[in-house]
């Protein structure tokens, strides 16, 4: 969602488990926010493992979010099964490498510490981050940046409204759960960056990889509210990821020029998941290993062996289209 979104991320990850059935057969007996302490004080990890964690989860996340908008672009162009190539590798980054990642972290707490950081994101969001980036936007000359980010805030301070009174009524068990919001749904054509500075630029990178990580987040904590019996919250964390996803990511997805041709988007996808399977989870994988993460260990070795099948699946796709 943003730079303090990340930093907010890493406190929630301060602490990886490897939990005994026993262990958890005790948490399990516990309220939410108390079985998160449970699993906290079954085992430490090392705070490098911490990092390599909240890095898959935001490079999943924005994965995610890309290939999506990527598979739409090859249905314009005629490629359908390029299109579904894009949508079935968004689902198994989600299903097979975010969750499991966030899992691992044990990044989901109880109902209430999910919305209190839901909050602190949501507040720096809309009280800093969109308002300096408008600013800097607005000094370069880049105003159509300048004004999305500005409705960008003022959608964050309601956000964080909604999560508040939500808080509230978590707490106190009186109130009413907002309503959750809709997306006004942004189509996102083909196209080149239209914003001319580098901060820009820079900018949207950010803002885009923050929302991307808030609707992965946003949509884990609705699933644990709906595991909890909390199905109105539940629906405002999945209106709210909805946004992020559909409406705020997507709009800078436009500015950015996110999305180019079929041909130069399975390129850059190829580039991306080799970068994974050959560099990062593989670095990921002899760190953890080196301090006795071994959980994390085998997840990041699964998590390469998964990147490179994609990554060859993609080369295939580009292949064909020659």
């Amino acid at each position: 969602m943003f730079r303090h979104s990340i930093r907010t991320l890493l406190v929630g990850l301060c602490s990886l488990t490897a939990v005994s059935q026993a262990t958890t057969a005790v948490a399990a007996a516990l309220p939410a926010d108390q079985q998160r302490a449970a699993h906290t004080a079954a085992g430490a990890r090392h705070s490098q493992t911490v990092s390599d964690l909240a890095t898959v989860v935001k490079g999943e996340a924005f994965a995610y979010a890309s290939y999506g908008l990527l598979g739409t672009q090859a249905d314009r162009e005629a490629h359908p099964a390029i299109g579904r190539l894009f949508r079935t590798t968004m689902q198994s980054g989600l299903n097979e490498n975010l969750r499991r990642a966030a899992t691992l972290a044990g990044m989901v707490g109880g109902n209430a510490a999910n919305l209190r950081q839901a909050i602190e994101g949501e507040s720096y969001e809309h009280q800093v981050m969109y308002r300096g980036f408008a600013d800097q936007a607005r000094k370069d000359g880049d105003l159509e940046a300048a004004r999305l980010f500005t409705e960008l805030a003022a959608d964050e301070g309601r956000h964080r409204d909604a999560y508040r009174t939500a808080l509230t009524v978590v707490t106190t068990g009186r109130g009413t759960i907002p309503a959750p919001p809709k997306a006004d749904v942004v189509s996102v054509p083909a196209g080149l960056p239209k914003v001319k500075a580098a901060r820009t630029r820079a900018n949207l990178d950010t803002a885009m990889h923050g929302e991307a990580l808030a609707h992965a987040k946003y949509m884990l904590f609705a699933a644990h509210a709906r595991q909890t019996g909390n199905p109105a919250l539940a629906r405002l964390f999945e209106g709210t990821a909805g946004v992020e996803l559909h409406e705020h990511f997507a709009g800078e997805a436009v500015l950015a020029g996110l999305v180019r041709t079929t041909k130069t988007n399975l390129r850059q996808a190829v580039i991306r998941e080799h970068d994974n399977a050959t560099t990062l989870y593989p670095m990921f994988a002899k760190r953890a290993t080196a301090v006795g993460d071994t959980a994390a260990a085998r997840c990041f070795r699964e998590m390469t062996a998964t990147a490179a099948k994609r990554a060859a699946a993609f080369q295939q796709a580009l292949d064909q289209m020659h």
